[in-house]
């Protein structure tokens, strides 16, 4: 057993049979080492990286502590994947137990769980960052692990401008619409910055508006007192059943939004989604696609996955009420994040 497994080891012992704090079974599990250990040992790093491996989550908590990274990928043990300014590879001594060790802790706090009935799930880390983790047989040998990291700062649209991801113009326009209570569908490929900027416009809500949002797992963060923030929920071994995004957008209709949000439509749920919107309340939602004309033809086609009977004589009148502007949101070469059209919805673009 390597020095940090056994400091590990005997710091969870003493923390449990005797009741004390994580900090001070750590202290006193390294004041016990350094007295039997042959030579000088770095009690100051071993009680970091103990910490680390107790309370985090292993090697991986420095990279997910740093503000400047936006994502973290495993694809096999030993070396880690991050982007922050560029994509960087890191080579980490990080066997494919650690890794099955530390993706089961992380998946503890949202409640879901991975094994072979289930070999994938999507879940939220204690500080709202968003995991997704596929094992074989899916993958070919090992975990796949993917971890969007939580943004904790505030981001509005004036930030967004200073940031150049907005002209002031669009800034305008986006601020009038959500003013005026327009629906706006967000579009982009992934991490283009749709969820950055669907934060960004729902900062400009007004106090008195009632929030409710479904996502696939929780994303938004913002700063607003009525809001009832929804997730899907898979189905479990045991037998309980899945609620996916059709229901939720379903259930938040009875639940007197002034504002409804859709985190992403991807399926069937685009028909409820345009159902709900025709009905008066206004909405946002994100949507993968490389344009913004491309976006609006998606929701054309996205509804007939939800029964036969559905027409284009009633999807493009259908859409055409949903929503008013498309924000397509766009990822430079160089890492920057720019807003590259907002088209308004008409006829003439259907």
């Amino acid at each position: 057993m390597s020095m940090l497994g056994e400091l590990v080891q005997r710091a969870r012992s003493l923390a449990v049979s005797n009741k004390v704090a994580l900090e001070s079974a750590i202290s006193k599990a390294v004041d016990e080492l350094a007295e039997r250990a042959p030579g000088p040992i770095d009690e100051s790093e071993l009680q970091v990286l103990a910490k680390q491996e107790l309370a985090g989550f292993g090697v991986l908590q420095p990279f997910l502590d740093d503000p400047g990274i936006e994502e973290i990928w495993i694809n096999r043990p030993g070396q880690l994947h991050y982007y922050s300014d560029q994509h960087h590879v890191v080579g980490l001594e990080l066997t494919a137990s650690q890794i099955r060790n530390i993706t089961l802790r992380m998946l503890a706090h949202s409640g879901r769980r991975v094994d072979r009935l289930t070999p994938y799930v999507d879940a939220n880390l204690p500080d709202g960052s968003r995991l997704h983790v596929v094992i074989p047989e899916l993958t070919r040998d090992s975990w796949a692990i993917n971890i969007r990291k939580f943004r904790s700062s505030r981001i509005t649209l004036l930030e967004l401008e200073r940031l150049g991801t907005l002209k002031p113009a669009q800034r305008k326009k986006l601020e009038a619409a959500m003013k005026a209570q327009q629906s706006i569908l967000i579009a982009g490929a992934t991490q283009a910055g749709k969820t950055t900027m669907m934060t960004a416009l729902l900062a400009e809500l007004e106090p008195q508006e009632r929030l409710i949002s479904c996502e696939d797992t929780f994303e938004l963060a913002i700063e607003h007192d009525d809001w009832v923030a929804m997730q899907v929920r898979p189905a479990s071994a045991e037998g309980t059943r899945e609620i996916g995004l059709r229901e939720l957008v379903k259930q938040s209709l009875r639940m007197r939004p002034s504002r409804l949000v859709i985190g992403e439509v991807r399926g069937a749920e685009a028909l409820d989604m345009l159902v709900a919107l025709n009905s008066g309340i206004p909405g946002l939602c994100t949507l993968h696609a490389d344009s913004a004309s491309a976006a609006l033809q998606k929701l054309l086609t996205l509804p007939l996955l939800a029964g036969e009977n559905i027409t284009d004589k009633f999807l493009r009148p259908t859409v055409l009420g949903a929503f008013d502007l498309v924000v397509f949101c766009k990822r430079l070469p160089d890492g920057r994040r720019i807003v590259s059209e907002i088209l308004e919805v008409s006829d003439a673009v259907l």
